[in-house]
C-alpha cells in the first residue's frame, strides 16, 4: 500500500523513499522558471537531508579538519546476508578544501580479514592524496567466493554514497573506489556499476572479465589498472590485457571521455607498489552533466541500477542474462538515443579454473522499451523545444515543464545534489 504523505510532503515521501517504502509519485507542481527553479531546488536539497538525518540514525561523524579518526559498524540486512555486520574506519587527511574533501573508498584483499583490515588502514594513512577522506571497511565475512560487490555490500555503498553526499564536507564530484587483489576485482565491478557517481575508480593487482564490468560505462569515469605482467593467477594479467584493449578502443572511439591508465608492469607478480593508484585519481573531477553518455544496464549478484547519470528506467527485471544498453548523445536542444538488446558469447576460457575470459559483445537494436530522461539547464537551453529520437525515429518534440516534482523525484532516485533535474520527459518506443 503506498503511503500517503503528511504534513511536509516533500520530507515525508523522501522518508519513506530512504526506508524503502512504496510512495505514489511525487505532483509535479506548478511551472517554475528563473530563480524559482533556483529556490526550489534549495528546498528540495534540504527535505532530503533533513529526511536523511531522521531515517538514518548511524551516520558518518563529521570530518572537519586533519587527523579525526571515527570506527563504526552498519548492520547489514539479514534479508540480503545473514550475520552481516560491515565494520569501517573512517579518517581525514589534511585540512578540508573549501569544496570539500575527496572521498577514497578502500577494498582490502582476501586474505585474513583483520590482517588485511588493518592493512588497508595503514594504506589509507600512507598514500599520497591529502587532503582526503577515507572510508576502510572490514568485510563483513568470509569464505568461497564471498565478493565485495554482493548485495548487501552494493546496499552498503548505496547508503554511503547517500551519506557522504548529503554531508557537506564531501565534494560530491571526487569519490572514488580504490582497492588491491580482491579489492581490485570488487573496484573494477563497482566503478563499472556505479561509474555516475564517481571521479574514478584504481583497482591494483586485479583483472576482472568485461562481461563483469562493462568498460562502456566508465565514458567520463577516469579508470586506473595495474597489475604485475607475471600475475597469472585466474589469469589476472591476460585479464588485464584485454580491459586494456577494450580502453583503447573505447577512446579511440570517443575522444578525451576514455581516460584510462591500464599497465601490465614488467618483470612483476601479485605483489606490486599499490601506492600509485590514489594521486593518479586525484587529478580527476567528476563530470555530472556529460554530453554523452553510455550504460550497459548489467546485474550485479541480482542487484540493479534504476538509473544512470540522467537516463532512468525504474526498478526492473535482475534477470543476469538480460541487458540493455543506453547510448544518449546531447547535441544543441536534440537528444539522439540509442539503445540496443546485448549478448555476450564465450570466446576464450581458462581451463584451470573454468573462467569465461575473452567475449563477442553483440549489440541489436531495440524495437520496443521506454525510460525517463531527466534534463537540467547544464545539460541543455530548457526554454527552447526538445526533440528525443530513439534509434533515427523522433520520440518526442515539444516543450517541455520545469516543476519541483521533477526535482523530487530525480533527487529520490539519485540522491545526488548535482542531479535535481528540473524537468523530465517519458519515452516510449
Amino acid at each position: 500500500m503506498a503511503i500517503p504523505a503528511r504534513g511536509d510532503k516533500t520530507y515525508n515521501y523522501f522518508k519513506a523513499v530512504i526506508r524503502g517504502q512504496h510512495v505514489e509519485a511525487f505532483p509535479d507542481g506548478p511551472k517554475l522558471s528563473g530563480s524559482g527553479v533556483q529556490q526550489k531546488r534549495v528546498e528540495v536539497w534540504k527535505a532530503w537531508t533533513r529526511a536523511l538525518r531522521r531515517v538514518e540514525a548511524d551516520t558518518l561523524r563529521s570530518m572537519t579538519g586533519d587527523s579525526i579518526t571515527f570506527t563504526g559498524k552498519w548492520r547489514l540486512p539479514p534479508e540480503l546476508e545473514n550475520d552481516a555486520t560491515l565494520n569501517f574506519t573512517y579518517l581525514s587527511k589534511g585540512q578540508r578544501p573549501s569544496t570539500g574533501y575527496p572521498l577514497y573508498i578502500y577494498l582490502h584483499g582476501s586474505g585474513p580479514k583483520d590482517v588485511e583490515y588493518n592493512t588497508g588502514i595503514k594504506f589509507a594513512r600512507s598514500f599520497d592524496d591529502a587532503p582526503s577522506v577515507y572510508f576502510v571497511p572490514q568485510i563483513p565475512n568470509e569464505g568461497g567466493y564471498y565478493r565485495w560487490w554482493q548485495r548487501a555490500k552494493v546496499w552498503a555503498w548505496q547508503k554511503l554514497l547517500r551519506l557522504t553526499m548529503a554531508s557537506g564536507y564531501i565534494n560530491p564530484d571526487k569519490i572514488y573506489f580504490t582497492g588491491i587483489s580482491e579489492g581490485a576485482y570488487g573496484t573494477q565491478r563497482l566503478t563499472a556499476y556505479f561509474a555516475d557517481y564517481l571521479a574514478g575508480g584504481g583497482a591494483m593487482a586485479g583483472g576482472e572479465p568485461l562481461r563483469n564490468a562493462p568498460a562502456v560505462n566508465c565514458a567520463n569515469t577516469a579508470f586506473l589498472l595495474y597489475t604485475g605482467a607475471a600475475d597469472q593467477g585466474f589469469d589476472r594479467n591476460k585479464l588485464t590485457q584485454y580491459t586494456l584493449e577494450a580502453f583503447d578502443s573505447l577512446a579511440r572511439a570517443h575522444d578525451s571521455l576514455y581516460i584510462h591508465s591500464i599497465r601490465l608492469l614488467r618483470g612483476q607478480g601479485h605483489g606490486i607498489d599499490y601506492s600509485v593508484a590514489t594521486p593518479w585519481l586525484k587529478t580527476h573531477t567528476r563530470n555530472p552533466y556529460p554530453k554523452y553518455v553510455a550504460w550497459e544496464d548489467f546485474a550485479m549478484d541480482g542487484c540493479r541500477r534504476e538509473g544512470f547519470y540522467n537516463i532512468y528506467v525504474g526498478p526492473h527485471s535482475d534477470d543476469e542474462s538480460t541487458r540493455t544498453l543506453y547510448e544518449e548523445q546531447i547535441h544543441g536542444d536534440t537528444i539522439d538515443m540509442r539503445v540496443s538488446t546485448v549478448e555476450y558469447t564465450t570466446t576464450e576460457k581458462d581451463k584451470l579454473w573454468g573462467l569465461d575470459l575473452k567475449f563477442a559483445r553483440k549489440c541489436t537494436p531495440a524495437t520496443t522499451g521506454s525510460f525517463t530522461l531527466f534534463l537540467s539547464p547544464d545539460l541543455m537551453d530548457l526554454n527552447r523545444p526538445v526533440t528525443v529520437t530513439v534509434n533515427g525515429k523522433t520520440a518526442y518534440s515539444g516543450k517541455v515543464v520545469e516543476n519541483m516534482g521533477s526535482m523530487v523525484r530525480s533527487l529520490a532516485a539519485y540522491g545526488d545534489p548535482r542531479r535535481i533535474y528540473s524537468a523530465e520527459v517519458n519515452i516510449s518506443f
